[in-house]
């Protein structure tokens, strides 16, 4: 009995080392995969927002550690230069809201303080309503290109349903409000405390 008992321990314990083992090389095999995917993804939604620019704009991006939407979170900049003179910051930033949680976006914003355009990096909305954020589904976060904090004015930057300008989704509401709130937050910050996210 107390043979079986370690032979059916051993076994266990062989099973468990070898697929913690095939877990860990299956990680490490497609780390630098998912690496280059990503990057790609950041380049592709860079060069929607921004063009013009002589700068290796991802070469020049820098990193600040500050308050934003609420929570304290590393936002990644990327400078847009013409003749080594900044005309637009791009910024990787997090919108902790959603209706699924996180929201990575990427959001242009001029140096006269106007949106370049909103992009979405990566989120869990759901499928068929909230993901309508993306390009690739709609059109809809397209509608950002050119607005400031009075274009249109701080009362207007919601959805129709909470008296704004914004449209939200058919059974969808959280999610094009995060959209709109993060926007409208990311503009606050360039407009009022550039400071925070100039690099020094």
């Amino acid at each position: 009995m107390i043979k079986a008992i370690l032979k059916s321990g051993a076994l266990l314990f062989v099973f468990t080392m070898v697929s913690i083992f095939f877990v860990n090389w299956t990680q490490n095999s497609t780390y630098d995969k998912i690496q280059y995917n990503e990057e790609q993804l950041l380049i592709l939604r860079l060069g929607e927002l921004v063009s013009g620019y002589d700068n290796d704009i991802l070469q020049d991006k820098y990193s600040k550690e500050i308050s934003l939407h609420g929570v304290q979170q590393k936002i990644n900049i990327y400078p847009a230069k013409r003749n080594k003179i900044i005309f637009a910051y791009l910024i990787e930033h997090t919108y902790p809201n959603g209706y699924s949680g996180n929201i990575r976006l990427l959001t242009g914003v001029t140096i006269e303080k106007k949106l370049l355009g909103v992009r979405v990096i990566a989120h869990k909305e759901t499928p068929g309503l909230g993901d309508k954020i993306e390009t690739k589904k709609s059109n809809w976060i397209e509608q950002f290109s050119g607005l400031s904090l009075s274009n249109p004015q701080k009362d207007q930057w919601k959805v129709v349903r909470d008296g704004g300008i914004f449209d939200s989704f058919t059974g969808a509401t959280i999610t094009p409000r995060a959209i709109v709130t993060a926007s409208y937050q990311v503009l606050e910050l360039f407009t009022q405390q550039l400071h925070l996210v100039k690099e020094k």
